[in-house]
């Protein structure tokens, strides 16, 4: 029977993110120092074209204009993060003022324009000089060195920013960095992986610990790349495939974040393989600690997988980096499961599965096991887009993928769950780590490509317009079916 959906909350944080690196350019400037990611683009073949972020999309000198146009489109918050090493250009010693200083005069242009500063404290550039010292992530003394960096922000900006994102997706940077060799360190070893992913959960839970414990205001949580898992069909096997990839991709790092201890299957398969992370007593007394737990969820959605059991052995594998369809390769992990094609679901030009619905059961799946309220703070669409002659950018696909999406958190919605906002992948055009400028997420198109900066220009899409009516009306109007 038809009937009137519970609508979005009034305070609904209707957004749009970024991340440091991947904006803000200026990579020797104001003091700030050299991350892991300014190295390791230089490696040849790493990343698309050899692109790398020392311009970027120069935000660190444009914010203001920048910030001008989220006003225009009536954004409620803005997620970004904070380069370490602009804070602390060797990931310790002596804070870098100038660094201090340009944050601050961001959010408080933000607060200025009534937008809400979200903020992500590490979003993947790790400072060089850490890595250098003692392997950055592999060495539990980067534990004190996290909590000074977050403390230290909390101090500067908490009386003004009430929502924090301590690590943006700890499963892909620890994957990527060490089983992929994508990421830096660009290392090939699972158990070293996930000896560093432990540390990293050491580290989060310290400084939500920290944070609760000296009454900062506001709420704290982690930032997990969440790809809700499929069976490929009913068979009983498929089925117990399905669950080893749940179990193994997400419930090894979100059940850790909120109760404090690993899945009892994954553990005992790392045991089997002599890969599982060293656990002290002082480690389990931190983790199960309840003001080590977040306070809310932070949901980076982008696509479902589908899986089948896994008897041929088949490992990890590359993922599309060309933005050529259909190029990826088969994986998964041997013996537990391997990613298939779901032919219910459409593709991008990248090979990600195309899958609206898959939000709302992300929504959901977090809030039976979890029983947090969600922040979504990534969700988009990386496309090929076209600067017309009249600097007009027509991205309809964009606008249908983010339209069904908006349906998906509102049916969640409706379903009882609390989602505290929305913010979307991303505000600008912005360097994709591995994918250069090629691979378009932003509502504003930014004039530039992997071989020239050229002049940097900002141009609002016309997904741009249609999220301003959808802010406007708090997500009733949609625009067009």
């Amino acid at each position: 029977m038809a009937q009137q959906m519970k609508p979005f909350p009034k305070n609904f944080l209707w957004g749009s993110a970024s991340a440091a690196y991947q904006i803000e350019g200026a990579y020797r400037e104001g003091g700030k120092g050299l991350s892991v990611w300014d190295q390791f683009v230089r490696i040849p073949g790493k990343t698309f074209k050899g692109t790398n972020g020392d311009v970027a999309v120069d935000h660190y000198h444009r914010y203001r204009e920048d910030v001008d146009l989220m006003a225009k489109a009536g954004l409620k918050a803005y997620r970004f993060s904070i380069a370490w090493t602009r804070i602390f250009p060797n990931g310790n010693g002596e804070v870098n003022q100038e660094g201090l200083k340009f944050y601050d005069d961001l959010i408080n242009d933000l607060i200025a324009h009534q937008i809400e500063p979200v903020v992500t404290i590490y979003h993947w550039d790790l400072p060089q000089a850490l890595q250098d010292e003692y392997q950055g992530w592999e060495s539990r003394r980067i534990i004190a060195d996290f909590v000074n960096y977050a403390k230290t922000l909390f101090d500067n900006y908490g009386d003004r920013v009430k929502y924090w994102v301590t690590l943006n997706e700890q499963n892909v940077f620890m994957q990527h960095g060490y089983s992929m060799a994508s990421h830096p360190p660009a290392v090939t070893d699972p158990k070293r992986m996930y000896a560093a992913n432990h540390i990293a959960n050491l580290a989060n839970a310290s400084a939500i610990k920290y944070f609760h414990e000296h009454g900062y205001q506001g709420q704290i949580g982690p930032s997990f790349a969440y790809s809700p898992i499929y069976a490929v069909d009913a068979a009983p096997e498929n089925q117990l495939a399905a669950d080893n990839a749940e179990q193994l991709n997400s419930y090894y790092w979100m059940d850790m974040y909120v109760f404090g201890h690993y899945p009892t299957i994954v553990r005992n398969w790392q045991e089997k393989q002599g890969i599982a992370p060293e656990i002290t007593v002082e480690d389990q007394a931190l983790l199960e600690n309840p003001l080590s737990h977040p306070d809310f969820m932070g949901l980076n959605y982008y696509q479902t997988g589908t899986v089948a059991k896994n008897d041929t052995g088949v490992g990890a594998a590359a993922e599309n980096t060309s933005g050529k369809k259909g190029t990826i390769k088969e994986s998964g992990v041997p013996g537990m499961f391997k990613n298939v094609k779901n032919d219910y679901l459409q593709k991008t030009d990248w090979d990600w599965n195309i899958d609206p619905v898959g939000l709302q059961i992300a929504l959901r799946r977090i809030n039976s096991r979890y029983n947090l309220p969600v922040l979504i703070t990534e969700n988009g669409l990386g496309a090929f887009d076209t600067l017309e002659a009249d600097h007009e950018i027509h991205d309809d696909y964009r606008i249908h993928f983010l339209r069904e999406h908006v349906k998906a958190i509102h049916a969640a919605i409706d379903d009882g769950l609390q989602v505290i906002g929305y913010t979307t992948w991303s505000f600008t055009d912005l360097l994709s780590w591995l994918n250069g400028y090629q691979k378009r997420y932003g509502f504003v198109y930014v004039d530039r490509d992997e071989k020239s900066a050229k002049d940097l220009a900002r141009y609002p899409k016309d997904s741009f317009y249609w999220y301003k009516q959808v802010i406007a009306s708090n997500g009733e109007d949609l625009g067009a079916k």
